[in-house]
């Protein structure tokens, strides 16, 4: 069976008509494409759309018709992708060194693009959409829920590991009176966080989780668990633990995965997330033990489809004010990544989990809140 006719056939198992007219629909511009979707899977898909040899008038859709029909299941991957997924998986990808290049490609794109597609604080993180009507409310109820959650109050120590542009910070420091330290890898959040900071008795350090010292009152991450790579959770959970004040709590906001993952798919560990790695629920729990009790659990994933296509708004919005470094191949790469994970959680093939922890010592009853 030729290529076409194989892709064809797959992609009326998902509803999905190549030169239709529905928004789901595709418009194929250049027929290389079939073998090299067979060939290289979603890496080929996501090149291919890059190169501009497909469209659609809503990538959103067209990907959660592919997701809900579980169409990447019923492609054979090639041998070497299998290989370059086994390696993946064995090697450290997130050592201390590594870590930090791994953030800079990501994080050091470009303050104007970020600036551009998130919201006023620049949280790039799943909203709180409950009783928000925009991308602003939604990460504004987003920090007050965390910050009720982990219970603070005035003078409490917090370190936040993966404090990104600040805003977590600024909102717990200027509405709760905390003190404390926010750390990441990048220099290009730093240098815009320690801006955001002045006047504020917090600290803005571009260092590695393993290499903080002191103690804290509580510690949170919010959207950073997914890049400590699978063979550092426990690390990262003791490193918590010696950094966790007698009586402390922590908080992880993190991207879930419906299995126990080891490696991303090759598009997304390419361009997106290099050796990024969605947890699943039982890397987390086997992680914590013997170190922490879970005292609360939240998954509010559909939440972040709303946020991916907010920003998905405003960046097509605002591309047009950009610095030409951002040519039409990153616009249709970003554009690709963006919908792409929108869908994932709108079909439920991703999560986003709260996860409230505390030691395994005495402690008051704890009372979620939502």
């Amino acid at each position: 069976m030729k290529s076409k006719q194989v892709v064809h056939e797959l992609l009326k198992q998902a509803d999905i008509k190549v030169g239709g007219t529905r928004p789901w629909d595709i418009t194929v511009h250049d027929e290389r494409l079939y073998v090299r979707v067979l060939k290289y899977h979603v890496l080929g898909l996501g090149e291919a759309y890059m190169d501009g040899w497909w469209d659609s008038p809503n990538l959103d859709e067209t990907f959660s018709k592919v997701i809900a029909a579980r169409l990447g299941d019923k492609v054979k991957l090639r041998p070497s992708l299998l290989l370059a997924g086994l390696e993946a998986s064995l090697r450290n990808h997130q050592t201390v060194k590594q870590a930090k290049k791994n953030a800079e490609h990501h994080y050091n794109i470009g303050n104007d693009l970020y600036a551009a597609m998130l919201d006023e604080r620049m949280v790039y993180s799943c909203g709180y959409w409950r009783d928000a009507r925009n991308l602003d409310e939604a990460q504004e109820q987003k920090l007050d829920l965390i910050c009720r959650k982990l219970e603070l109050k005035k003078g409490m120590r917090v370190l936040e590991i993966g404090c990104g542009w600040g805003g977590f910070l600024e909102y717990a420091a200027k509405n709760y009176g905390i003190k404390g330290v926010g750390i990441t890898p990048a220099l290009e959040q730093a240098k815009i966080a320690r801006q955001r900071l002045k006047g504020f008795d917090v600290k803005i350090e571009q260092k590695d989780y393993r290499q903080v010292t002191g103690k804290f009152d509580r510690i949170i991450s919010i959207g950073m668990f997914e890049h400590v790579g699978p063979k550092n959770y426990r690390k990262f959970f003791e490193v918590c633990d010696e950094r966790l004040a007698s009586g402390g709590m922590m908080l992880h906001h993190t991207i879930g995965g419906n299995v126990n993952a080891t490696n991303a798919d090759p598009w997304m560990r390419k361009y997106i997330f290099p050796h990024g790695v969605i947890p699943g629920m039982g890397q987390i729990v086997s992680a914590i033990e013997g170190l922490f009790v879970i005292e609360d659990l939240h998954n509010f994933g559909p939440d972040y489809d709303k946020t991916l296509m907010a920003w998905h708004e405003n960046f097509n919005r605002n591309y047009s004010k950009l610095s030409a470094e951002y040519d039409e191949r990153f616009k249709r790469m970003w554009n690709f990544y963006l919908t792409l994970s929108a869908a994932s959680f709108r079909e439920r093939d991703q999560q986003l989990w709260q996860v409230v922890m505390r030691r395994i010592e005495p402690s008051p009853a704890y009372r979620g809140v939502r």
